[in-house]
Order: C-alpha cells, then structure tokens, then sequence
C-alpha cells in the first residue's frame, strides 16, 4: 500500500471516531448507570418524637420566706432535712414585735377606759333628760330646757359610739401585731425534703410583702417531673397524657416513663432582637418509673446502685433530656426519610434533549403531572422501574420518626425505592436515569 492510501486510510479512522464521540456527545451522558441503593416499601410502625431538654424539679414543693422582716435567730434545720407538715423550722428576732403588741395592748387597755367614760356620761345625760322630759309633761320645765337636755344625751351617745369604734380599731392593731409576733416562727407547710438553704443565723429575712426572699425550699423528692423547653414549631403537636421517655446525664444507662401534665400557656422568649432568638415554651413531664437496658445495676459515680431505687435518687436541677411521643401509626406505610428528595418542577421536567425525536421527547413526564406546593417545591421519591431505570414520583407524607417517614400518597406497598446514596437522591437522578443496585445494606 502507497503511502498516500495510508494516510488517506488514517484519516478516514480519524473522521469516523470523530463522528462517533460527538454522536455520544449528543446524546449525552444520561445513559451511564447510576450505582444506588434500593429498599422496597413496606408497612411498619411509625412513632413521632418531639425532642427537648431541660432539668429534673420535684412536681411539688413550696419556697419558705418570711412575712415579716427580722433577723434569724434560729435555725431548726439543715440542707437534706426531713421535716413533717408542722415542725418548726426557724425563728426571727422577736424583740420589736414584743414590743409591738405590749404598745398595741396598752392602746387598747386605754380605749377600752374611754369608752368606758362615755358610757357613764351617756348614761347620767340620758337620766337628765328623761327627768327633763317628765317636768315638761307636769309644765314644770320648758322647751327649751328639754332641747337641751335631749341635745346633751345625743352628743354623749356619739362619744360613746365613737369610743367603741376607737376600741374596735384598737382590738385589731393587737391582733394584727399579734399575727406578726406569730410569724417569727416558720413552721413546715408541707412534710418533705428541705432540697434549697438560702440562709444562715444571723442573716435578715426581707417582708414577702417587699420582694420574693426564700429562706428554703421544701420539695418533695419522691414525685419528680422534668421541665422542659419545647421549640414553637414543635409544641403544637404536644398534648396532655402524652407519652414520653426521658433521660437523665446522671444515670447515662436508665430511661424513665413520663408523662405530658402541663403545657404553658406563654413562650419563654430568649435573644430577643438577634439572630439567636428563640421562642419555646415550658412543659412538664411527670416522671413514672425507670427502666434500664437489661442490666441489674446501673453505675454512678464509680457505685453501682439498684435501678428499684433510681426514682429516688433523682434530685432538682439534674439535666434531663425528652423524647415525647406525639404521634404513633402501628402500620404506616414508610420508607427511611433520606429517601425522600425536594426538587422543583423544572428539575423534574428537564427540557426536551437535543437530537431526540419526538417519540423519545414524548416519554418525558409534563409539567402538570407534579404539583407543587405554595413554595414551588415538589417531595419525589425515586422509585425503580422493570427496565432498569428510575421515575421520580410525587408523593404526600405523614408522620416520621427519627428514621422513617410515613407516605400517605404515591407508592404502593413492594414499590423498590432508591434510599441511597445521598448524591444520587439529592442531585444525580433523573427521570429515566438508568440505575444499578450497589449494596443494600450500606444505606439500611
């Protein structure tokens, strides 16, 4: 062969390999399988949590102050304290309210005389003018004398009047610093654990009447609850009698049964005006039992304890952690939640590709065939078809749980839905995009 006919022949195999790349070129990359996981549709149980965090308080306890304000004198109790309903707790400095109630008694004892002497002068002007009043009906007093007379017991009637008023007045200044004097010494109002000592001897209690000023606080441990704050987007779905499981820090391997009690009414506001605000709101969960996981002991603190008696080694202020179950389906139809992709319309109906006919062009889904909700968003799952491809198909969900979401809408139980990975589901897959299953047991 010429050396010509050579090159000519090069040539040629150049021209047709060209023709063959920009061919593919043209038709795109689409046809290369895509390596996915797949998993298919089956029913389950779907519990939905609402996740919150907070610290452990006793459901019932009572802040001790004082109400009246006076040096503490005396100290009957200490920290950890069992006391029942009715022992003495404290006594304040006494000496001026003594005081009080000797004056407020001598301010009696002198308006009781009082009235005591108007008494007697309302007595002899009602003598006088009763005799009066007999001389006038024999003619032998005037009118005008009889005027007088009954004017005269009239005015003594009203000191005597205004005396008892005096007396009455007196009486409860007595009463009421008696009841003072009374309040130097606090008594248990309840029988249970003094958990808080704010203050020592010596020490001044401020009036209650002036601010809150707690001396102690009395809980009692063996009914406890966690209160927790809960995001506003999620308190909507909490009721009362919710169940919930809660965990405390300070036993790593327990979790308690709880309930939903209350719920507030207003939102704890905290960053207000920043770019760190959140709105949450209180709820308290009452603490039930404890279970552990499988153990007889759990460890805490280098000891190990009787998971029987954990309830009541709980204590205010312990960090808390709570999963309140809102919602529970026994058997949803559910698929892993990373399965479920948002696009846009336009992301699931491409433009017709260039160099397709219009029978290919036709196969692709309209633009009707997906809904969008009010942000332009459609949630698709990527379900895999016989021949060996995807189509993204629109579908409504439900509840979910930490890991699955129930469908409600668009797939059918068996469906082989792609659950992974997470480039495929989130930006790689396609309508049609030819798929190839990798391993199953990566994504479950």
């Amino acid at each position: 062969m010429s050396k010509k006919k050579i090159v000519l022949t090069a040539i040629a195999i150049l021209v047709i390999a060209l023709v063959v790349v920009t061919v593919q070129n043209m038709n795109g990359n689409g046809d290369e399988a895509v390596e996915v996981q797949t998993d298919t549709v089956k029913r389950q149980k779907v519990v939905q949590t609402v996740n919150a965090t907070g610290r452990i308080q006793p459901k019932t306890q009572v802040k001790v102050s004082a109400d009246v304000s006076a040096k503490i004198t005396h100290l009957n109790v200490k920290e950890g304290d069992w006391v029942e309903k009715g022992d003495f707790l404290l006594e304040l400095d006494r000496e001026n309210h003594l005081a009080a109630v000797e004056s407020a008694q001598a301010s009696l004892n002198s308006t009781e005389s009082d009235a005591k002497l108007a008494r007697e002068n309302m007595t002899k002007a009602e003598k006088d003018y009763l005799r009066a009043k007999e001389l006038f009906e024999k003619n032998l007093e005037s009118q005008s004398s009889l005027e007088a007379y009954a004017a005269a017991f009239q005015v003594e009637k009203a000191r005597y009047e205004s005396a008892l008023d005096q007396v009455d007045r007196a009486a409860a200044y007595l009463k009421q610093m008696n009841d003072n004097l009374s309040k130097t010494r606090i008594y248990a109002p309840m029988a249970g654990t003094i958990s808080r000592l704010n203050k020592e001897v010596g020490e001044i209690a401020l009036g209650s009447q002036f601010q809150e000023d707690v001396i102690m606080v009395i809980s009692n441990l063996s009914g406890m609850e966690a209160l927790v704050d809960v995001d506003e987007n999620d308190v909507v779905s909490v009721s009362a009698g919710d169940s919930a499981k809660i965990e405390v820090d300070a036993f790593p391997d327990v979790v308690f049964d709880g309930i939903v009690t209350e719920i507030a009414n207003s939102a704890n506001i905290s960053g207000q005006g920043t770019a760190d605000q959140k709105t949450e709101f209180e709820v308290k969960v009452a603490v039930l039992q404890s279970f552990d996981s499988g153990q007889k002991t759990v460890p805490a603190g280098g000891q190990e304890i009787n998971t029987a008696n954990v309830n009541n080694r709980l204590r205010p202020g312990m960090t808390a952690g709570c999963d309140i179950v809102t919602e529970i389906r026994e058997n949803a139809l559910s698929i892993p939640i990373q399965s479920v992709a948002v696009r846009t319309v336009e992301q699931l109906t491409p433009a017709k590709p260039v160099g397709k006919n219009d029978a290919i062009a036709d196969e692709q889904p309209e633009e009707s065939a997906y809904k969008p909700d009010k942000d332009g968003f459609v949630e698709v799952v990527f379900v895999v078809k016989s021949d060996g491809t995807v189509e993204a198909r629109q579908v409504k969900t439900g509840i979910q749980s930490d890991t699955h979401i129930e469908i409600l809408e668009g797939l059918s139980e068996n469906d082989q839905i792609v659950i992974g990975n997470y480039r495929a589901i989130s930006k790689d897959l396609q309508n049609g995009t030819p798929v190839t299953v990798k391993d199953n047991t990566a994504a479950k």
